[in-house]
Parts: structure tokens; sequence; C-alpha cells
């Protein structure tokens, strides 16, 4: 019993990790979960939920508890962080990003390896460098809390999703492109503030705009993995190079889009300390995360 609850505070301890890193922008949830070693339970229990209803959700709840905790708890802390440290901040992100990168090379198999392979690697790394030097769209303005608006906000939440899933892609950062990155983020601080304030007419105000733009997000998921899996299945090897080259790419967006003023000796050696932090974090929850099963993992059926 002492065990199976050690273990689900760590599946909520990295759902956290999961929450926070999708609401800063260009920072990747589903770089997280690769560097944390979950991403194939993840992928295979959201893929395997209608399937075997039970025991994935028994797998998804503490990761999904997590997520919620850490943007609900953290989206102001590291709204703040990222202004007050930046650097320090996004080292440690780029800790948590690479202290997890040996459960992937191990997934690649030498004897698979191509030209194909490279190429795919070097592309997806070139796409999300190139990515990280689009300018986004600032917008401040909030989202109406109407029936017309529900549409495009179910069809954010699944734009959103499908990229959070995609290892170096960062879901917050397309919704900026999207202009809909502050207006979510302001509903979800009005959602919390009317909720422990008592204004209970604010609170559900901003539920009509969360609400459609939650739904978009769990059939974005749902629907990517279902595609994810397949790649994963038919051609892993190829499929992890991709990953690969999201993943190694993203320290070098989250460094790009950290504002580097005002640097001193100080501010270095903190961001090694951070930087330190969260490379020992995210290898100790990448090894704790592998010894984890999904309901159905994939199966290597063809290299091409």
């Amino acid at each position: 019993m002492r065990s199976l609850s050690v273990k689900w505070i760590g599946q909520l301890l990295r759902g956290v990790v999961i929450g926070a890193a999708n609401i800063i922008p260009g920072v990747s949830g589903g770089t997280m979960m690769v560097s944390m070693g979950i991403y194939d339970t993840l992928i295979n229990s959201i893929t395997n939920l209608f399937h075997d209803f039970r025991r994935s959700v028994r797998t998804l709840l503490p990761y999904a508890l997590g997520m919620v905790l850490g943007i609900l708890a953290l989206a102001s802390l590291l709204t703040w962080c990222f202004q007050a440290a930046p650097l320090p901040t996004a080292t440690a992100f780029i800790g948590l990003i690479l202290g997890g990168l040996s459960p992937i090379f191990r997934k690649i198999e030498k004897k698979h390896m191509n030209t194909l392979a490279i190429v795919l690697l070097i592309a997806f790394f070139a796409l999300i460098v190139v990515m990280a030097f689009i300018n986004p769209t600032q917008t401040d303005g909030r989202v109406p809390a109407t029936l017309a608006e529900a549409p495009v906000l179910l069809l954010m939440g699944m734009i959103a999703s499908a990229t959070m899933l995609v290892p170096g892609v960062s879901g917050s950062m397309v919704l900026m492109l999207l202009g809909y990155y502050r207006p979510v983020l302001a509903s979800v601080n009005d959602f919390q503030a009317g909720l422990l304030g008592g204004n209970l007419p604010l609170a559900l105000t901003q539920l009509m705009i969360l609400i459609p733009f939650g739904i978009g997000v769990l059939l974005g998921i749902y629907f990517v993995a279902k595609l994810i899996s397949f790649l994963l299945r038919r051609w892993p090897t190829h499929t992890y190079c991709a990953v690969l080259g999201l993943v190694v790419a993203s320290p070098i967006a989250v460094l790009l889009r950290t504002d580097m003023g005002g640097v001193t000796v100080i501010t270095i050696l903190v961001s090694i300390v951070t930087f330190a932090a969260g490379f020992g974090l995210s290898a100790w929850l990448s090894a704790k995360g592998e010894g984890e099963a999904a309901p159905t993992a994939p199966q290597a059926q063809n290299q091409g």
C-alpha cells in the first residue's frame, strides 16, 4: 500500500511538471512527458481509453490531476518567475528537458537507423528552431462568454492540445500565435479569483469560456494520441528520431525566447544551480517513469 501511494505521488508530481510546462510559451508539455519516460504510457492510455476504460483511467488520473494542479497553482507563480528571473527559470526547464534524454536514445534501434531517420531528426530539429523566431500575436483582450464564441474556443482547445502532445511544440505558444493565449489565461485567473473570492457570477461566466475550450482540449488529445500511437507502432525508430529532433531543439527555442537583459555573474551561477536541479529531477522522474507500464505498449511492426 505504501509503495502504491509513493508511486501515485510520483505520478502526480510528473503531472504538475507537465501542467506547468504547458502554460509557459516556448516550453513543451510533450517534451516533459518524453523526458520523464512516460510518453508511451500516456499515449497508449489515452488511445485505449474506450478499449480498457478502467485501467486507462487509473493510469491517467494522477497525471491529469497533477496537470490541473500545476496549471491552477503555478500559472501566476511561473509568470512572475519568468519576469523576475527569466534566465534561471529558463535553465530550470532546460535541465528538465535534457535530464530525460536517455529513454529516447534507448528506444531508437540502431539497426533501423537509415537516411530517412536522420533526415527526420534534422528536419524536426530545424522546425522548432524556425518556430522560435516567429513573433507571437499579442492579444490582451478578453474572450466574450457567448454562444458564438464557443465553436472558436472548441477549435482553439483542439489545436492547443494537439500541439501539446507533440514533443518540442509548445501548445501555449501556438495559442499565442493565434491570439488566444492571454485571453484564456486571463479566464483561468478570473475563474480562480471568482471561486476563491466568493464571486460566483464571475466564476460561472468564466466557465462558459473554459468549458468549450476544455472539451476541445480533450478531443484534440484523444485524436492526436491515436495518430501518434499509430506512428509508434508502424515506424517506432523513425518516429523517435523525429521526437529526438524536437526535444533536442527545445532548449534552443526556450533560450531564444528568454530575456537576457541584465545577466550578471550571480545570475549565471544561479542558472547553473537551477539547471542542475531541473536535470536531476527529470533524470529521477525519468528513471521512475520508465518502470510504469501502459495498458498496451506499442509494438514495432514495420520500420519501412
